[in-house]
């Protein structure tokens, strides 16, 4: 049997891994079959081109590269300098930005970056003309201790968890949450929507440092120019995740005032989830924090790691192409057809529909919580996450919701028919669950009972769903 160049490189990869581990091979031939077969709806996945994931695997692994481009703590780094600047000059031109910082490792990574940018942009002049030192970097602990109990609380406001906020932008368990003073804001109880003015009630009561827009299961678009104007009236920096909807805005789908990148002081994203690419995360600013942001190494970042930026570089460069834009409008047009046909069959939707890649369904209707849900449908050929929905009862844990997404599907091709199957297969699935009996007798949050022979038809339908919509149909391993 011949082979195309994609089947030939990872049959040869696979090949060199068996011999040094075998079960490792053998994972990674599993996953690709796991992946084919089921219906990927985590909202925050996706499948990187062979391009993209060939990138990875390649010498650049093998390099130390502290520092940036023409300016490195190692020696021998002109080849990571051109992967860099190419991922870098990509970026700035796919959203418009002054500048780019594609080192981080992940999302998380790369909000450190831009919280410890605002920071130190922000207690630099005070602090160096005190100290008589030339960069934040260099005061000494003291003087860093000194200077921010002169400053007070460093506030952050950003969107609740319940309300689809994510963990990072300031709550406790995580380190953002340790290094501000942290409120939230919600959304409408009757709407679930963004309400602006009681932000901007928040924003005038709380006098945050640092505003944060983004979201990791709401869906709907924001309005960024109203928030910049919310950040401008109280003095706060305004810092935008669009970690989860970044694709949607390299594609043209979000403009004007939905465009985060023009309004905000400074960006943050993925560039996996709707943008397609390796696990990684990026920074988008303008000239003021720039330099900042390109200490994010060694300031919070270890080592740049430059075969992910060479991927990076690799998958920004296909979000260049014409074609990514009609992608980009497809995962909306999927979203909005799956949560048509969800709402038509009686399911209850977390603002009632969506803008954007996500839709979160409140599976309380169904007398379920999201993870017997979550569970259910993963039984059934089905992959989602459970997720809280506003106010939930159930908590982060076991929740009340499922967050489901299109970018997957979509790049598998499938469309608004096999959208509307889609929710036909879900419905069915949670409306054949019941909540199991807890060991005190009464209803479990955990436990579920779904009669296998159901569990197993939607899987086979489901299948059938996906088999003209093969996944990387270039790449043969058998």
């Amino acid at each position: 049997m011949s082979h195309n160049a994609e089947s030939t490189a990872f049959r040869s990869a696979l090949e060199v891994i068996r011999a040094v581990e075998p079960r490792v091979a053998d994972a990674i031939g599993a996953e690709l079959a796991d992946q084919r077969e089921s219906l990927k709806l985590i909202a925050s996945e996706n499948y990187a081109s062979p391009a993209t994931l060939l990138a990875m695997g390649n010498w650049f692994s093998d390099k130390y590269a502290e520092g940036t481009v023409g300016r490195r703590f190692y020696a021998g780094c002109q080849n990571v300098d051109t992967v860099e600047a190419l991922a870098a000059e990509h970026a700035r031109e796919l959203f418009g930005a002054a500048h780019a910082y594609v080192q981080p490792h992940s999302g998380i990574d790369a909000n450190l970056v831009a919280f410890w940018a605002i920071l130190a942009d922000r207690v630099e002049s005070p602090a160096l003309r005190k100290a008589q030192v030339r960069h934040v970097n260099d005061l000494t602990e003291a003087d860093w201790f000194a200077l921010r109990r002169e400053l007070g609380d460093q506030r952050m406001l950003g969107m609740s968890l319940d309300a689809g906020g994510h963990l990072t932008h300031g709550f406790r368990p995580n380190i953002s949450g340790k290094m501000f003073d942290q409120r939230s804001y919600g959304t409408d109880p009757a709407t679930g929507l963004v309400d602006y003015d009681r932000v901007a009630e928040a924003a005038r009561e709380f006098r945050p440092l640092v505003l944060v827009a983004g979201y990791s299961a709401y869906p709907r678009k924001v309005n960024f120019r109203i928030m910049r104007e919310i950040a401008d009236e109280v003095g706060a920096t305004f810092m935008v995740d669009m970690a989860h909807f970044a694709g949607l805005v390299a594609g043209k789908v979000f403009t004007g005032d939905f465009d985060p990148v023009p309004h905000a002081h400074i960006v943050t994203t993925t560039t996996h989830k709707s943008l397609r690419g390796p696990r990684g995360g990026m920074v988008l600013c303008g000239p003021e924090l720039a330099d900042q942001v390109d200490r994010g190494c060694p300031m919070v970042l270890g080592g740049p790691l430059p075969h992910v930026m060479a991927a990076k570089a690799v998958a920004l460069a296909e979000a260049r192409r014409p074609d990514f834009a009609d992608y980009a409008q497809r995962i909306v047009d999927n979203a909005q057809a799956l949560a048509d046909g969800l709402l038509s069959r009686g399911a209850t939707l977390v603002t009632g529909g969506t803008d954007n890649h996500l839709v979160l369904i409140d599976v309380s209707g169904y007398g379920l919580t999201g993870r017997q849900a979550e569970q259910a449908l993963l039984d059934s050929g089905i992959v989602t996450n459970r997720n809280a929905v506003p106010q939930d009862p159930n908590g982060a844990w076991y929740t009340s919701g499922i967050r489901i997404g299109t970018p997957a599907l979509t790049t598998r091709g499938l469309g608004a028919a096999e959208m509307d199957a889609t929710a036909e297969l879900i419905h069915t699935v949670l409306t054949r669950t019941t909540a199991g009996t807890g060991p005190d007798g009464g209803p479990s949050k955990a436990k579920y009972v779904l009669d296998p022979a159901v569990a197993e038809q939607v899987g086979k339908q489901a299948a059938d769903l996906l088999t003209p919509f093969p996944l990387y149909p270039e790449v043969t391993l058998g």
